[in-house]
């Protein structure tokens, strides 16, 4: 009975992780299609955090990113010193801290958003348009590498369908990544850029959340059995 808070307390910081990815999307796909002036066609979702409004998706960033951290501690309590158990919480905190950068440090003005700014890249980027892209990748590699590390964690589990997935995962990302990264060089056209940072984004964070599900309910399920096994 003594552990049954701290185990609580586990599952209630993977449930951080569950919760992270599905508020991100919702709230940006919400700004999408009620945002004056924006086209998400044609900007990319950083750029939400520009404008009067801009504080809803600098929010939306941090808060997401808080929960990722609080999930990589809660991945900690549960998988520590077991497979994955090290880096697999050092990659998502990572990915927790990447997205809070990429809030606190907000891109420029560009492809005509917000209503009057030039078309196209900034010419002049500012410094903290670079953090920005410095906290994307800090975010991309963690969760690039974390898919590989529960790969092989399910993998050694024997759990074939979840090692797929998470293998599928890391190798997609850093391919559309390599695509939206060719396309920001030309400066061009913005439309393929923001469709694939999108798909990014819904890939890379509906996989973390997917995987707080499947490890919460492997946690939970873990704490029934030695419940069990104590009072048989």
């Amino acid at each position: 009975m003594s552990n049954l808070p701290q185990q609580q307390l586990t599952r209630a910081l993977l449930a951080c992780g569950m919760l992270a990815g599905p508020l991100f999307l919702l709230v940006v796909i919400i700004q999408d299609y009620t945002r004056p002036g924006f086209d998400p066609r044609v900007h990319p979702l950083s750029m939400l955090s520009l404008g009067e409004l801009g504080w809803i998706q600098i929010t939306n960033f941090v808060a997401t990113g808080l929960l990722n951290v609080a999930f990589a501690v809660g991945l900690r309590r549960a998988l520590h010193p077991g497979p994955g158990g090290t880096w697999g919480p050092l990659l998502i905190g990572a990915y927790g801290i990447g997205l809070i950068g990429a809030g606190v440090f907000v891109s420029d003005p560009a492809w005509g958003y917000p209503p009057g700014a030039p078309q196209g890249l900034p010419e002049d980027p500012s410094w903290h348009y670079v953090l920005h892209g410095t906290a994307f990748i800090v975010v991309m590699g963690g969760l690039i590498a974390a898919c590989f590390v529960f790969a092989r964690r399910f993998a050694a589990q024997g759990a074939r369908g979840w090692a797929a997935y998470c293998a599928a995962t890391g190798a997609a990302l850093p391919t559309l990544y390599a695509l939206a990264a060719a396309l920001s060089d030309r400066g061009e056209d913005p439309q393929p850029l923001s469709l694939l940072l999108r798909a990014m984004a819904f890939l890379g964070w509906g996989w973390a959340s997917v995987l707080a599900v499947r490890l919460r309910s492997t946690h939970g399920s873990a704490r029934k059995d030695a419940h069990a096994g104590a009072t048989a």
